[in-house]
């Protein structure tokens, strides 16, 4: 493991990667769509803000949706977020998304078992949709240990600075931990598709799992002359999803 690995001293040339990847898919009229899923506490928020941190505001949308309105919860399901979806020119940064419903919403029984097969039986239909219409996905699952989610919930609670980050749902997290993992596991095996594949990364050390998410975003959605001048993931902290994770070692349980 390099010591920028380790430490994110490449934090600035990883922007600036972004920034010229940015300036080309505006040109191009390219339309990119980046889904965070993973635990409470695994970076989401930390790694969404440093990719941004210096992209073009009107090109760049970070979604993040409350609980759906009762109006909502009667339309078909994926409606809500369609009109997020990025246009030509700009990139859409789901902070949690559809999968809402195979993870948290199955967990605390906010949807049906009925509802919650129906979204596992049509995601993959929908996202292979959004594909063959020109936009690139990028699915990301950030995975923290039991252990470190504890650390981070602990002083999630004491920190005045992160009081909006808290919520009723961090009471069960490390209760419901199995549960969660059961979820996930289920999620990540039945919507890990060719078009859409998910890519899993190790969250336990904030930056190094930052510094890996960019250089995984330039790989996929750079262009050649771009991409090529950034070194690629660390396969230890970054990697593909495969069915042998459920039982190697390499996903929390």
């Amino acid at each position: 493991m390099t010591k920028s690995d380790d430490q994110d001293d490449n934090l600035e040339a990883l922007q600036v990667a972004l920034v010229r990847f940015q300036q080309r898919a505006i040109d191009t009229g390219e339309r990119d769509l980046v889904i965070f899923e993973g635990r409470d506490t695994a970076g989401k928020d930390g790694a969404i803000k440093r990719i941004v941190e210096h992209l073009s505001v009107r090109a760049t949308r970070v979604v993040a949706l409350p609980k759906p309105t009762e109006r909502e919860r009667s339309q078909w399901y994926f409606q809500r977020y369609v009109q997020h979806l990025p246009a030509a020119g700009e990139l859409v940064i789901l902070n949690r998304s559809w999968y809402n419903r195979a993870g948290v919403e199955r967990v605390m029984d906010f949807a049906t078992p009925s509802e919650q097969e129906t979204f596992l039986r049509d995601v993959n239909v929908f996202e292979r949709m959004l594909v063959g219409s020109g936009i690139q996905i990028v699915k990301i699952w950030l995975d923290i240990s039991r252990e470190e989610q504890a650390k981070r919930l602990k002083a999630r609670r004491s920190d005045p600075l992160k009081a909006l980050k808290v919520s009723p749902l961090d009471a069960v997290a490390q209760e419901k931990w199995d549960d969660y993992s059961k979820a996930r596991d289920e999620m990540l095996t039945r919507t890990h598709c060719p078009e859409a594949p998910w890519t899993v990364v190790h969250t336990d050390k904030k930056r190094q799992a930052r510094s890996n998410v960019m250089r995984h975003l330039l790989k996929e959605l750079a262009p050649a002359d771009i991409a090529k001048s950034i070194p690629a993931p660390n396969p230890k902290v970054l990697f593909p999803f495969e069915p042998e994770v459920l039982t190697d070692g390499r996903l929390a349980h």
